[in-house]
């Protein structure tokens, strides 16, 4: 067995003391069905907390973090007015996120289900417009990444206004985290866009559950957990904040592949102008 390679912790300035943790009913049911929904991660005074710099992040700071500026349904183009922007490491842009009480709990958590030696590794945020019609298609978060290794990783999905099936809540399939990666394609089987979806007729998703959530609640959810969000049909940006975190990363004795990442990358390697798949 290869070494795992450790990994750096997306650290917060200065770490405040967890005061919620999760419970060993809702451990073993993240284990038993691959994803978790909690009403309440955080005290409520920082959801507004959070609100605010996200949207200053969409606003007012948009400019500034235009290099992780994302079309989460295509190929970001100049003059085309984004369907789903999302920010690849807000906190890299408000570092402010990180010393909430949002991470410290979140942090916490993550290592209640995947370990001790967990860390939070990355972020990003997901700003799904009003009366968009555009769904996040179904994907398992571990097929944009390198097939050469294996992972213990999992996702924090965070809404910072109510989660609804009108607006954008999350879906899973229970227990798909036990599956291998299903076979995805780019969104649109456009290999330019830099989002996935699960092929079609690939997997009967008839068993997927909805998790509607207030402002401040959570998911987690294992990288190999099926999931989705609906349109945004409602009159409001349906915010969410993602923290993604890994116990461990290490190559496998035996590479696979995922040819939907080789044409995502020879498409990428014909028009370099193409902002690449995350």
């Amino acid at each position: 067995m290869n070494p795992a390679v450790t990994l750096p912790d997306y650290g917060a300035p200065a770490a405040l003391k967890p005061t919620r943790l999760l419970t060993p009913e809702q451990i073993a049911f993240y284990h038993e069905h691959g994803y978790l929904s909690i009403d309440s991660l955080m005290p409520a005074a920082d959801v507004a907390e959070v609100r605010k710099i996200y949207d200053r992040l969409f606003n007012e700071d948009s400019q500034r973090a235009d290099g992780d500026l994302y079309d989460l349904t295509g190929a970001r183009e100049a003059g085309k007015k984004i369907s789903i922007p999302q920010i690849l490491n807000p906190a890299k842009y408000a570092p402010e996120l990180l010393a909430t009480q949002m991470v410290a709990n979140l942090k916490a958590m993550m290592k209640q289900l995947h370990g001790p030696e967990t860390k939070m590794v990355g972020d990003h945020a997901i700003n799904k417009p009003p009366h968009n019609a555009a769904p996040t298609p179904w994907h398992q978060d571990e097929a944009y990444w390198d097939p050469a290794k294996e992972y213990s990783s999992l996702s924090v999905w965070i809404p910072l206004q109510p989660a609804t099936k009108q607006n954008g809540c999350m879906y899973f399939v229970p227990g798909s985290h036990k599956l291998d990666i299903v076979p995805h394609r780019p969104i649109g089987d456009n290999p330019l866009t830099p989002g996935l979806e699960v092929e079609p007729g690939a997997f009967d998703f008839s068993s997927a559950v909805a998790c509607e959530l207030p402002p401040g609640g959570a998911t987690f959810h294992h990288g190999r957990t099926l999931h989705y969000t609906p349109p945004n049909n409602s009159e409001d940006y349906r915010r969410a904040y993602i923290a993604m975190g890994s116990a461990y990363e290490r190559k496998l004795a035996t590479p696979r592949r995922f040819p939907w990442k080789e044409r995502q990358a020879a498409a990428r390697a014909q028009h370099p102008s193409i902002k690449p798949a995350n």
